[in-house]
């Protein structure tokens, strides 16, 4: 930390929460803590930007503060502990946002997403591995070496009717049929960390969080079907679209740990020794006038109606209702539209809109 950093308020701070990307180079996190320190290798190219996916979740205009000082304090913390960011609060209220907040303001490319469902597994998150495509490929290249064998045996093979070396080089690697997952990718050995969103955790099988334990803490794990391989070196997928990685002697470990925001809706608890791993972040309602920030940042202006539907939009959340930000930006939306008119038929569909999503339909 410089001197200035140590006399200016929150000079600590590498995230602001300003959603705006930087103009000159990119910010760098401060030295890990000693026990945060990994020395995975060789380093990877740096990651493909995603503009798109960060437009969808934020919006075109300015983005707008949902996080306080205490808030932003333990993100902070998080990133420079290289510690997993455990976020809580209500369904739609901006939390798996966050993470597209952080991979835009720090230029961190690319954010790595993982939805849970109640049948993911550990498994899904570092890697896949399609054995029976391998076994397809093997099969159809055998086939045609057959065929090339029996039409030009002088030219594919040798006395002995085996493959030449130019055939046996085509033949279909293992790496080929191996992907790795959003966490897989994540952990692979970046100079800069990559920022992996593990959305709705809290919908998983009881046993995922435990079996996270290891990963999160070593910041490494193993593709089994590469340790029994007999090469050093495995060309795979990754999660990056047309993105490949080379992993050696079956081992993965991260250089940069991952920037990982985890998001729960509160469903259930997790275990006391995967909560001592997190920082947790509890997100609150926004108020009335970020509801109106929100709305005329993702509509680029505030129309006549979007005061009343905020109001409306506000007054049912706080009546105890479960609602989602969607919601408000769907009613607000359609009503703007030329010739709706927002009473009667179309006061209905407004309603449904606006429904509690708590009550079903």
């Amino acid at each position: 930390m410089t001197p200035k950093e140590q006399t200016v308020p929150n000079g600590w701070h590498v995230f602001h929460a300003t959603g705006h990307a930087p103009d000159g180079p990119v910010p760098r996190l401060p030295e890990p803590p000693a026990w945060r320190q990994f020395r995975g290798g060789p380093p990877q190219p740096t990651p493909p930007d995603d503009e798109e996916a960060a437009l969808r979740r934020l919006g075109p205009g300015d983005v707008i503060q949902q996080l306080g000082a205490e808030e932003t304090d333990i993100v902070n913390a998080a990133l420079l502990l290289r510690r997993p960011l455990l976020i809580t609060g209500p369904p739609g209220i901006g939390k798996s946002t966050l993470a597209f907040l952080i991979g835009r303001e720090l230029g961190l490319g690319r954010v790595l997403e993982w939805n849970i469902v109640s049948r993911t597994t550990l498994r899904d998150g570092l890697h896949t591995y399609d054995a029976l495509g391998r076994a397809q490929a093997i099969a159809a290249w055998r086939a045609g070496l057959r065929d090339a064998v029996d039409t030009a045996p002088d030219q594919d093979a040798d006395e002995t009717g085996e493959a030449s070396p130019a055939d046996r080089q085509r033949t279909p690697t293992l790496g080929e049929f191996i992907t790795l997952g959003a966490l897989g990718t994540a952990l692979l050995p970046y100079d800069r960390p990559r920022v992996l969103l593990v959305d709705e955790l809290d919908k998983s099988d009881i046993d995922l969080p435990n079996d996270l334990l290891h990963v999160l803490e070593n910041g490494s794990y193993e593709i089994p079907e590469l340790v029994r391989a007999v090469t050093d070196a495995a060309r795979v997928h990754t999660s990056d679209p047309g993105g490949y990685a080379v992993v050696r002697d079956g081992r993965v470990e991260c250089r940069e740990f991952p920037i990982v925001v985890i998001t729960s809706n509160g469903e259930r608890e997790f275990p006391a020794a995967f909560r001592r791993r997190c920082l947790p972040l509890e997100m609150r309602p926004p108020t009335r006038e970020q509801l109106l920030a929100i709305v005329e940042s993702h509509l680029r202006a505030r129309p006549a109606q979007a005061e009343s539907l905020v109001d409306d939009y506000f007054r049912r959340v706080r009546s105890g209702g479960t609602h989602s930000l969607d919601q408000l930006l769907n009613a607000v939306q359609l009503t703007t539209l030329g010739g709706f008119q927002a009473d009667a038929d179309g006061r209905k569909l407004v309603e449904m809109l606006l429904r509690d999503l708590a009550k079903g339909r």
